[in-house]
Protein backbone atom coordinates (compact mmCIF):
# COMPACT_ATOMS: atom_id res chain seq x y z
CA UNK A 1 0.00 0.00 0.00
CA UNK A 2 2.83 2.36 0.75
CA UNK A 3 4.62 1.51 -2.18
CA UNK A 4 1.73 1.80 -4.63
CA UNK A 5 1.12 5.36 -2.69
CA UNK A 6 4.85 6.26 -2.78
CA UNK A 7 5.05 5.48 -6.53
CA UNK A 8 1.87 7.50 -7.40
CA UNK A 9 3.72 10.92 -5.16
CA UNK A 10 6.94 10.05 -7.64
CA UNK A 11 5.11 9.85 -10.48
CA UNK A 12 2.94 12.97 -10.17
CA UNK A 13 5.87 14.77 -8.93
CA UNK A 14 7.97 13.77 -12.79
CA UNK A 15 5.15 14.78 -14.34
CA UNK A 16 4.13 18.23 -12.48
CA UNK A 17 7.91 19.07 -12.91
CA UNK A 18 8.07 17.78 -16.57
CA UNK A 19 4.51 20.51 -17.37
CA UNK A 20 6.73 23.30 -15.23
CA UNK A 21 9.69 22.75 -17.49
CA UNK A 22 7.71 22.68 -20.78
CA UNK A 23 5.82 25.92 -19.65
CA UNK A 24 9.01 27.25 -18.84
CA UNK A 25 10.55 26.38 -21.81
CA UNK A 26 7.59 27.04 -24.20
CA UNK A 27 6.58 30.61 -22.59
CA UNK A 28 10.59 31.82 -22.33
CA UNK A 29 10.47 30.78 -25.78
CA UNK A 30 8.01 32.98 -26.51
CA UNK A 31 9.57 35.91 -24.35
CA UNK A 32 12.87 35.46 -26.37
CA UNK A 33 11.69 35.83 -29.59
CA UNK A 34 9.65 38.56 -29.27
CA UNK A 35 12.54 40.18 -27.25
CA UNK A 36 14.88 39.73 -29.63
CA UNK A 37 12.74 39.64 -33.04
CA UNK A 38 9.42 41.49 -32.28
CA UNK A 39 10.39 44.46 -30.38
CA UNK A 40 6.93 45.70 -28.55
CA UNK A 41 6.55 48.45 -31.53
CA UNK A 42 7.75 47.79 -34.89
CA UNK A 43 11.45 48.99 -35.67
CA UNK A 44 10.69 52.36 -37.63
CA UNK A 45 12.99 54.79 -36.41
CA UNK A 46 11.48 58.06 -38.26
CA UNK A 47 13.86 59.93 -40.39
CA UNK A 48 14.07 62.87 -38.48
CA UNK A 49 15.00 60.79 -35.39
CA UNK A 50 17.54 59.02 -37.39
CA UNK A 51 19.17 62.24 -38.49
CA UNK A 52 19.15 63.89 -35.14
CA UNK A 53 21.34 61.45 -33.64
CA UNK A 54 23.39 61.24 -36.25
CA UNK A 55 23.33 65.03 -36.18
CA UNK A 56 24.69 64.70 -32.13
CA UNK A 57 27.25 61.73 -33.30
CA UNK A 58 28.62 63.34 -35.92
CA UNK A 59 28.22 67.12 -36.54
CA UNK A 60 29.72 67.75 -39.95
CA UNK A 61 27.03 65.30 -41.47
CA UNK A 62 24.06 68.22 -40.91
CA UNK A 63 25.67 70.74 -43.83
CA UNK A 64 26.56 67.64 -45.73
CA UNK A 65 22.86 66.38 -45.38
CA UNK A 66 21.20 69.50 -45.83
CA UNK A 67 23.15 70.61 -49.07
CA UNK A 68 21.64 66.95 -50.39
CA UNK A 69 18.23 67.80 -49.24
CA UNK A 70 18.81 70.96 -50.86
CA UNK A 71 19.43 69.95 -54.16
CA UNK A 72 17.06 66.88 -54.02
CA UNK A 73 19.41 64.07 -54.36
CA UNK A 74 18.75 62.09 -51.58
CA UNK A 75 16.11 59.84 -53.46
CA UNK A 76 13.82 57.30 -52.31
CA UNK A 77 13.20 53.86 -53.76
CA UNK A 78 10.65 50.82 -52.84
CA UNK A 79 11.37 47.05 -54.19
CA UNK A 80 8.60 44.12 -53.98
CA UNK A 81 10.72 41.18 -52.92
CA UNK A 82 9.50 37.36 -53.49
CA UNK A 83 8.00 37.14 -50.67
CA UNK A 84 5.87 40.30 -51.21
CA UNK A 85 7.50 42.07 -48.59
CA UNK A 86 7.39 46.25 -49.84
CA UNK A 87 11.15 47.12 -48.96
CA UNK A 88 12.10 50.60 -48.74
CA UNK A 89 15.85 52.43 -49.64
CA UNK A 90 17.77 55.77 -50.67
CA UNK A 91 20.22 56.42 -52.67
CA UNK A 92 22.50 58.94 -53.97
CA UNK A 93 24.80 59.70 -57.11
CA UNK A 94 28.40 60.79 -57.10
CA UNK A 95 29.11 64.66 -57.93
CA UNK A 96 30.19 62.81 -61.15
CA UNK A 97 29.39 59.88 -63.46
CA UNK A 98 31.54 56.66 -62.57
CA UNK A 99 30.78 52.66 -62.22
CA UNK A 100 31.92 52.48 -58.67
CA UNK A 101 29.33 51.89 -56.18
CA UNK A 102 28.65 50.88 -52.54
CA UNK A 103 25.65 49.31 -51.43
CA UNK A 104 25.46 50.14 -47.29
CA UNK A 105 23.67 47.58 -44.63
CA UNK A 106 22.66 49.32 -41.06
CA UNK A 107 22.61 47.32 -37.67
CA UNK A 108 19.97 45.91 -35.55
CA UNK A 109 17.05 48.30 -34.70
CA UNK A 110 18.59 50.77 -36.69
CA UNK A 111 17.37 52.34 -40.36
CA UNK A 112 18.85 53.04 -43.65
CA UNK A 113 20.33 57.09 -42.12
CA UNK A 114 21.91 55.54 -39.14
CA UNK A 115 24.74 54.34 -42.11
CA UNK A 116 24.98 57.90 -43.33
CA UNK A 117 28.41 58.81 -41.94
CA UNK A 118 29.38 55.49 -44.30
CA UNK A 119 27.56 56.96 -47.47
CA UNK A 120 29.96 59.82 -46.40
CA UNK A 121 33.15 58.31 -46.65
CA UNK A 122 31.98 56.60 -49.91
CA UNK A 123 29.60 59.03 -51.50
CA UNK A 124 31.73 62.65 -50.30
CA UNK A 125 35.43 61.06 -49.91
CA UNK A 126 35.52 58.62 -52.45
CA UNK A 127 33.13 59.65 -54.92
CA UNK A 128 30.70 56.24 -54.92
CA UNK A 129 27.09 56.17 -55.77
CA UNK A 130 26.06 54.75 -52.66
CA UNK A 131 22.33 52.49 -52.10
CA UNK A 132 21.27 52.36 -48.62
CA UNK A 133 18.31 49.84 -47.87
CA UNK A 134 15.85 49.88 -44.51
CA UNK A 135 16.08 46.11 -43.78
CA UNK A 136 12.56 43.76 -43.13
CA UNK A 137 11.06 45.41 -39.99
CA UNK A 138 12.98 48.42 -40.12
CA UNK A 139 12.92 51.87 -41.19
CA UNK A 140 10.39 51.87 -43.78
CA UNK A 141 10.71 48.78 -44.97
CA UNK A 142 7.56 45.86 -44.25
CA UNK A 143 8.50 42.52 -42.08
CA UNK A 144 7.12 40.47 -40.06
CA UNK A 145 10.38 40.39 -37.59
CA UNK A 146 13.76 41.10 -37.68
CA UNK A 147 15.55 38.29 -39.48
CA UNK A 148 19.39 38.55 -38.34
CA UNK A 149 20.50 38.95 -41.42
CA UNK A 150 19.71 35.74 -42.91
CA UNK A 151 16.23 36.18 -44.90
CA UNK A 152 18.00 40.32 -45.52
CA UNK A 153 20.87 38.14 -47.19
CA UNK A 154 18.49 37.92 -50.29
CA UNK A 155 16.72 41.12 -50.64
CA UNK A 156 20.02 42.56 -50.24
CA UNK A 157 21.21 40.62 -53.52
CA UNK A 158 18.10 42.25 -54.76
CA UNK A 159 19.35 45.70 -53.56
CA UNK A 160 22.35 45.05 -55.72
CA UNK A 161 20.74 44.23 -58.83
CA UNK A 162 18.62 48.17 -57.99
CA UNK A 163 21.84 49.74 -57.71
CA UNK A 164 23.43 48.33 -60.97
CA UNK A 165 20.52 49.12 -63.18
CA UNK A 166 20.04 52.73 -61.67
CA UNK A 167 24.15 53.33 -61.60
CA UNK A 168 24.07 52.67 -65.62
CA UNK A 169 24.25 49.07 -65.79
CA UNK A 170 28.22 48.90 -65.62
CA UNK A 171 28.92 48.98 -62.04
CA UNK A 172 31.64 47.76 -59.64
CA UNK A 173 30.35 47.54 -56.49
CA UNK A 174 31.55 46.81 -52.77
CA UNK A 175 28.76 45.78 -50.29
CA UNK A 176 29.69 46.63 -46.39
CA UNK A 177 27.34 46.55 -43.22
CA UNK A 178 28.08 47.20 -39.88
CA UNK A 179 27.11 44.79 -36.95
CA UNK A 180 23.83 42.78 -38.10
CA UNK A 181 24.48 44.77 -41.35
CA UNK A 182 28.07 43.01 -40.97
CA UNK A 183 26.26 39.94 -40.54
CA UNK A 184 24.65 40.16 -43.45
CA UNK A 185 27.50 41.08 -45.69
CA UNK A 186 28.68 37.77 -44.67
CA UNK A 187 25.46 35.84 -45.13
CA UNK A 188 25.41 37.52 -48.57
CA UNK A 189 28.55 36.32 -49.67
CA UNK A 190 27.86 32.67 -49.39
CA UNK A 191 25.51 32.92 -52.19
CA UNK A 192 26.59 33.01 -55.98
CA UNK A 193 27.28 36.98 -56.79
CA UNK A 194 26.74 38.55 -59.76
CA UNK A 195 29.83 39.53 -61.78
CA UNK A 196 29.37 43.30 -60.57
CA UNK A 197 30.23 42.65 -57.11
CA UNK A 198 33.75 42.86 -56.16
CA UNK A 199 34.14 43.27 -52.72
CA UNK A 200 32.74 43.04 -49.04
CA UNK A 201 34.21 44.99 -45.99
CA UNK A 202 31.97 43.26 -42.93
CA UNK A 203 32.23 45.83 -39.70
CA UNK A 204 31.53 43.83 -36.15
CA UNK A 205 29.21 41.43 -37.47
CA UNK A 206 28.39 37.84 -35.49
CA UNK A 207 29.21 34.24 -36.60
CA UNK A 208 25.57 33.20 -36.22
CA UNK A 209 22.61 34.20 -34.57
CA UNK A 210 22.88 31.67 -32.25
CA UNK A 211 26.01 32.71 -31.22
CA UNK A 212 24.96 36.30 -30.61
CA UNK A 213 21.57 34.70 -28.67
CA UNK A 214 23.28 32.81 -26.77
CA UNK A 215 26.36 35.09 -25.91
CA UNK A 216 23.62 37.87 -24.81
CA UNK A 217 21.38 35.27 -22.67
CA UNK A 218 24.47 34.68 -20.56
CA UNK A 219 25.46 38.26 -20.53
CA UNK A 220 21.70 39.92 -20.06
CA UNK A 221 20.35 37.20 -17.96
CA UNK A 222 22.61 34.63 -16.83
CA UNK A 223 21.23 31.54 -18.06
CA UNK A 224 22.20 28.70 -20.33
CA UNK A 225 21.35 28.03 -24.17
CA UNK A 226 19.44 24.72 -22.84
CA UNK A 227 16.45 24.88 -23.12
CA UNK A 228 14.80 28.21 -24.33
CA UNK A 229 17.33 28.64 -27.05
CA UNK A 230 16.39 25.77 -28.67
CA UNK A 231 12.88 26.63 -28.05
CA UNK A 232 12.98 29.49 -29.51
CA UNK A 233 14.92 28.88 -32.61
CA UNK A 234 12.28 26.25 -32.99
CA UNK A 235 9.64 28.63 -32.47
CA UNK A 236 11.50 31.20 -34.90
CA UNK A 237 11.61 28.42 -37.62
CA UNK A 238 7.67 27.47 -37.39
CA UNK A 239 6.65 31.20 -37.38
CA UNK A 240 9.02 32.77 -39.74
CA UNK A 241 10.84 30.01 -41.89
CA UNK A 242 14.11 30.19 -40.48
CA UNK A 243 16.47 28.85 -37.69
CA UNK A 244 19.21 30.64 -35.06
CA UNK A 245 21.49 27.85 -36.44
CA UNK A 246 20.89 28.52 -40.00
CA UNK A 247 21.33 32.24 -39.85
CA UNK A 248 25.44 31.57 -39.74
CA UNK A 249 28.08 34.14 -41.32
CA UNK A 250 31.10 31.66 -40.06
CA UNK A 251 28.90 28.93 -42.92
CA UNK A 252 28.79 31.14 -45.34
CA UNK A 253 31.85 33.03 -45.60
CA UNK A 254 33.73 29.58 -45.94
CA UNK A 255 32.25 29.76 -49.23
CA UNK A 256 33.19 33.18 -49.98
CA UNK A 257 35.93 33.50 -53.07
CA UNK A 258 35.44 37.71 -53.20
CA UNK A 259 37.90 39.84 -51.21
CA UNK A 260 36.72 40.85 -48.23
CA UNK A 261 38.03 43.14 -45.33
CA UNK A 262 36.73 42.16 -41.68
CA UNK A 263 36.96 45.38 -39.32
CA UNK A 264 36.24 44.99 -35.36
CA UNK A 265 37.01 46.86 -31.89
CA UNK A 266 38.92 45.33 -29.81
CA UNK A 267 36.39 46.19 -26.88
CA UNK A 268 33.14 45.19 -28.22
CA UNK A 269 31.44 43.29 -25.65
CA UNK A 270 28.50 43.49 -27.45
CA UNK A 271 29.26 41.44 -30.69
CA UNK A 272 32.91 40.32 -28.93
CA UNK A 273 35.82 40.53 -30.66
CA UNK A 274 36.36 36.90 -30.30
CA UNK A 275 33.62 36.27 -32.88
CA UNK A 276 35.95 37.67 -35.96
CA UNK A 277 38.91 35.30 -35.88
CA UNK A 278 37.26 32.20 -36.75
CA UNK A 279 35.46 34.37 -39.47
CA UNK A 280 38.50 35.23 -40.90
CA UNK A 281 39.74 31.59 -40.52
CA UNK A 282 36.84 30.39 -42.42
CA UNK A 283 36.88 33.11 -45.20
CA UNK A 284 39.21 31.81 -48.04
CA UNK A 285 41.98 34.00 -49.28
CA UNK A 286 41.95 36.97 -50.39
CA UNK A 287 41.03 38.51 -47.04
CA UNK A 288 42.34 41.34 -44.22
CA UNK A 289 41.56 41.33 -41.03
CA UNK A 290 41.59 45.11 -38.68
CA UNK A 291 41.76 44.99 -35.09
CA UNK A 292 40.25 48.83 -34.24
CA UNK A 293 42.13 49.54 -30.68
CA UNK A 294 40.11 50.38 -27.89
CA UNK A 295 36.96 50.72 -30.62
CA UNK A 296 33.41 49.36 -28.87
CA UNK A 297 30.55 48.26 -30.82
CA UNK A 298 29.94 49.37 -34.13
CA UNK A 299 31.58 52.89 -32.87
CA UNK A 300 35.95 51.69 -35.06
CA UNK A 301 34.40 54.25 -37.50
CA UNK A 302 33.15 57.24 -35.49
CA UNK A 303 36.23 57.07 -33.12
CA UNK A 304 38.83 56.59 -36.08
CA UNK A 305 37.26 58.59 -38.94
CA UNK A 306 40.51 59.34 -40.76
CA UNK A 307 42.60 55.84 -40.41
CA UNK A 308 38.59 54.42 -40.75
CA UNK A 309 38.41 55.70 -44.33
CA UNK A 310 42.30 55.23 -45.28
CA UNK A 311 41.87 51.22 -44.80
CA UNK A 312 38.84 51.45 -46.52
CA UNK A 313 40.00 53.74 -49.37
CA UNK A 314 43.66 51.22 -49.65
CA UNK A 315 41.32 47.92 -49.29
CA UNK A 316 38.45 48.90 -52.30
CA UNK A 317 40.46 50.57 -54.53
CA UNK A 318 42.59 46.96 -54.93
CA UNK A 319 39.65 45.61 -56.55
CA UNK A 320 37.50 48.94 -57.77
CA UNK A 321 39.28 51.30 -60.50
Amino acid sequence: MKTSKTRNIIRWSIISLLLIFGIFTVGGSFYLIHFALLPKEKVVKSRNTALERTFKDYPYMKFWIDSLNNCKAIHDTVIVNPEGIKLHGYYLKAARPTHKTAVLVHGYTDCAISIFPIAYLFNRQLRYNVLLPDLQYHGQSEGKAVNMGWKDRMDVLEWTKVANGIFGNNTEMVIQGISMGGATTMMVSGEKLPSYIKCLIEDCGYTSAWDEFDYELKNMFGLPKFPLLYGASALCKLRFGWSFGEASALKQVAKCKLPMLFIHGSADTYVPTRMVYPLYKAKPQPKELWIVPSAIHAMSYHDNQKAYTEKVAQFVNKYIR
